[in-house]
């Protein structure tokens, strides 16, 4: 960072001898035309010559340099004409060592030290045409004042180089980009842009505010201004002062190249701190992406820390079996369900989509400013987080499965200890009294009638007992299978039932004993009633057959379908034929009974008035009748009730039937329309995202036919409707579906954004995106937005690449480095950029900090606080390490390693 100094030994009056014609030759267009066409070009020196002033600026840069070697000129046409100062000032400027030169005073002498001078410059890419060494011997002022003009234009202008531009175009730039910020300053050429002094107090001020106040600047004191930048040049920046305020002023036009030569020393004084902004601008940016991208990772974890957590403290819920005992109970705990599936989870479906996508932008982040791929902390990858949520919803399913297994338990349950109590009840009531009335031993004081009339009176209980068996059996049955179902009150049923059962075992040992009793003494007693034993015989079949309907009527029931429904219907349809049957048998009982009667009547028997053989009387049974033809309308009003429900079911189930077969095709067509949408869509990137938000819109206003669905479904359960004939599509379907509909759209967005993130970061074209997408639609056999790598070798072989086993084994490795074996469009944008793009290094990084170190091997606090914005500073000082080495100060920070860490693991 060497600067320009120039000693003051010129005076402020210019000393040209260069006629008036000679500067209105200069000044014409036509000759600064064809001059422009060649600026090195000798024979063209004599059109360049500079206006009369410029004399006075070449002067002073001759001086500048030579007095480094400790010499200077007065006169540039005279002093130059030996050759000797020609020689040491080219030596100066170039730092290199010319050819001795010779030291005769003689014509051939000078003309051979000025040949070494100009073989000199055109070593250097600087043609000298019609122009010898002659002409500066002999002193011809053109071609001596354009020489000193192309050795300017080479050693101190044509090196200047800003966004690609050089020499004249570049330092104009510079002056721009310098002055752009203040007032009344507008840099658009050499000459008349800075007549006012304004721009080169400008230029001081940007680099040294310091030593200007430009804000008291007038414009209307262009004299001043000039005065006072010469001053402070030549003062405080070693800028001798090569030009007259008053020649500026004065000359409509100032002299271009004057300006230029001054202008030039302003750049190169300022250079170093032109190199030292250069590489703070470089630190910085670099900087900033690592910061940004640092957001991105503790976003990243922080959102994933979270839904895992969320993940973590769900599942254990979800995996909670304990069942309740009640039916209300567990209803409570479907409804908290529904609760968890219609408020909870969908914010955490946004988030781990979200999770996804951010986790998708900030690898294309990285992998387009040239770090390395982020790996999340252990357990928390996009595949950690994926097979967690597909833990959560196996967890979920498995769960919705157990509560509405439990419903269903608990409704059978519920139904069987109704049933089980009903059953009980008749049973204990047709038992109570039993055991008292075959304990009794009357048989031993009764008479043969009586004799005769117990022993009917047993065999007709017998005939009773054994048609009691099946409905002891049925409790028996019933009191097992609320016991395999676990019911919660098991203990009061085995207690029941056992109760029964053993008393059952001693109505039948009591049974058999009196019978053998009754035996015994049969054979005394020979008389017996038929009467009374017909009646006995015919009415406990017929009571018995009726306290079995009346049961029947009377049983509990639980049907899921209008088949099951009809089936009871037609059962009792059935029973309902058969009752004029019944009735003939109920009038031939009573028929038994009226003969009894009239048979007394006729041959005036007393009768005691009770059938020795059976406590049923004409009275029980006809009661008995009258209530089984009162429940029969009853029981048909609740069989209608019931249809009447279950084709509200139908109704349900074809209601959300009709939906889900809408519903359910839809999603399915979307994903289909989406996993082609890359492929179909045409037009800009930005054209594709609004194409694609707006398909997304569509999606999300379809959310109101989902929530329509939800509700049918609620009413379905509510209603315990667990199967459904008209569909194929269940509610976990729609709802994987959905969830997967939004998953994949909000995806294919971000693909979409990763392209734009990609062409803006690499500079590709939208023609250039547009012929890689033409490319890999037409390779994309299947439509499905992946290459096979069949495919994408038959891709690159028409795009021009002459490929081998060997390269393209190396490209594969590239665009498909988890050998998924297919490239999508995404990898092959990045292939297609990737070895073309411009990215900063950590080469480039460590030469911007070597800089700002002024060459050191570490670098201050201080030096980072006052080269980077505090931002940057801090967080580079937070993250240095300590330098170590022999030549280290306190506090001296190693910026080598730390440039290698920015491109080297993803945190510091």
């Amino acid at each position: 960072m060497s600067k320009c100094v120039f000693p003051v030994t010129v005076s402020r009056r210019c000393h040209c001898r260069v006629s008036n014609s000679l500067a209105r030759q200069f000044s014409s267009p036509v000759l600064k035309r064809k001059a422009s066409s060649c600026v090195n070009a000798s024979m063209f020196c004599f059109l360049l010559l500079p206006a009369a002033c410029a004399l006075q600026t070449f002067t002073a840069w001759c001086n500048s340099h030579l007095r480094k070697a400790g010499t200077q000129i007065e006169n540039i046409e005279e002093d130059f004409r030996n050759g000797l100062k020609l020689m040491l000032l080219l030596e100066v400027i170039s730092g290199e060592r010319l050819p001795k030169p010779d030291k005769g005073k003689m014509r051939f002498h000078k003309i051979a030290n000025v040949n070494k001078a100009l073989d000199f410059i055109c070593s250097k890419g600087v043609k000298l045409v019609s122009i010898g060494a002659e002409e500066i011997v002999d002193g011809n002022v053109k071609m001596t004042l354009g020489m000193i003009w192309t050795i300017i234009l080479r050693f101190a202008i044509q090196d200047i180089s800003v966004e690609e531009t050089s020499a004249k175009e570049g330092l104009l730039l510079w002056c721009q980009r310098k002055t752009a910020p203040y007032r009344n300053v507008n840099v658009q050429n050499f000459h008349i842009s800075w007549k006012d002094g304004l721009a080169l107090c400008a230029l001081i001020h940007r680099h040294r505010p310091d030593l200007i106040d430009y804000s008291k600047l007038r414009k209307d004191d262009p004299i001043g201004n000039l005065n006072t930048a010469f001053e402070v040049a030549e003062k405080f920046l070693d800028i001798p002062k090569m030009l007259d305020a008053e020649d500026i002023v004065n000359t409509p036009k100032p002299d271009e190249k004057a300006i230029m030569t001054y202008v030039s020393c302003f750049y190169h004084a300022f250079a170093g701190a032109e190199q030292a902004e250069t590489a703070a601008n470089r630190i910085c940016k670099v900087l900033a992406v690592n910061q940004e991208n640092e957001k991105l990772m503790e976003e990243y974890e922080k959102l994933a820390s979270e839904l895992l957590e969320w993940i973590r403290r769900t599942i254990p819920w979800l995996e909670n079996r304990v069942a309740e005992q009640t039916m209300r109970a567990m209803q409570q705990k479907l409804e908290d369900f529904r609760d968890y599936r219609r408020v909870h989870k969908p914010p955490r479906v946004q988030e781990k989509c979200q999770l996804e996508i951010n986790f998708n932008t900030l690898q294309t982040k990285l992998r387009l400013s040239n770090r390395p791929a982020f790996m999340p902390s252990e357990g928390k990858m996009v595949s950690d987080i994926a097979n967690a949520w597909k833990g959560l919803e196996q967890v979920e399913k498995g769960y919705e499965e157990w509560l509405l297994t439990e419903i269903r338990r608990l409704e059978r349950l519920d139904h069987l200890a109704e049933k089980f109590k009903q059953k009980c009840g008749m049973h204990e009531g047709w038992t109570a009294g039993k055991e008292e009335l075959l304990s009794q031993k009357d048989y031993e004081s009764a008479s043969l009638m009586e004799i005769r009339a117990l022993m009917r009176k047993h065999e007709a209980f017998e005939s009773d007992l054994a048609a009691h068996q099946d409905r002891v059996e049925q409790i028996a049955a019933i009191a097992q299978e609320l016991n395999e179902l676990d019911y919660h009150d098991a203990a009061t049923v085995n207690a029941r039932c056992q109760g029964i059962c053993d008393q059952w075992d001693n109505l039948g040992t009591l049974t058999q004993k009196r019978r053998d009793a009754l035996e015994r003494v049969e054979k005394l007693w020979e008389t017996i009633d038929q009467l009374y034993l017909e009646f006995a015989k015919r009415a406990a079949p017929f009571n018995n057959w009726m306290d079995g309907a009346m049961e029947d009527l009377q049983d509990m029931f639980i049907v899921h379908s209008i088949e099951e429904i009809q089936s009871l219907i037609t059962a009792h349809d059935q029973f309902k034929a058969t009752l004029p049957e019944a009735d003939k048998e109920r009038m031939a009982t009573i028929g038994i009974h009226n003969e009894i009667l009239k048979i007394a009547q006729t041959y005036s028997i007393k009768l005691s008035g009770i059938n020795p053989y059976t406590n049923l009387s004409q009275q029980d049974i006809n009661n008995k009748w009258d209530t089984v033809k009162h429940l029969v309308p009853l029981r048909d009003q609740m069989l209608q009730e019931e249809v009447a429900r279950q084709q509200a079911n139908e109704r349900l189930r074809r209601q959300f039937a009709a939906q889900a077969n809408i519903i359910g095709p839809w999603i399915q067509t979307k994903m289909e329309e989406i996993s082609h949408v890359s492929v179909d869509i045409a037009g800009s990137l930005e054209e594709q995202m609004n194409s694609l938000k707006q398909y997304e819109q569509n999606i999300i206003n379809y959310k109101s036919n989902i929530d329509k669905l939800e509700g049918d479904h609620q009413l379905s359960q509510e209603s315990l409707i667990f199967d459904n004939k008209h569909t194929n599509y269940t509610m976990e379907h729609v709802r994987v579906g959905w969830e997967q509909l939004l998953t994949t759209i909000a995806r294919t967005i971000n693909e979409v954004e990763n392209q734009i993130l990609t062409r803006d970061a690499k500079g590709i074209s939208q023609e250039q995106l547009n012929e890689f997408r033409a490319s890999f639609n037409h390779f994309d056999r299947k439509r499905n937005g992946m290459m096979d790598p069949d495919d994408f070798r038959a891709c690159l072989i028409s795009m021009g690449y002459d490929l081998g086993e060997v390269e393209f084994a190396r490209i594969m490795t590239l665009v498909d480095p988890n050998n998924t074996g297919v490239v999508t469009f995404q990898a092959f944008i990045d292939f297609m950029t990737r070895e073309t793009a411009e990215t900063d290094t950590a080469e480039q990084v460590m030469a911007s900090f070597k800089i700002l170190a002024s060459d050191k091997n570490y670098i201050t606090v201080d030096e980072l606080r006052r080269e980077l914005p505090p931002e940057q500073a801090e967080y580079c000082i937070s993250r240095m390490t300590r330098y170590v080495g022999p030549d280290a100060p306190t506090g001296a920070l190693d910026y080598i390693s730390f440039s290698s860490a920015l491109y080297g693991e993803s945190d510091l």
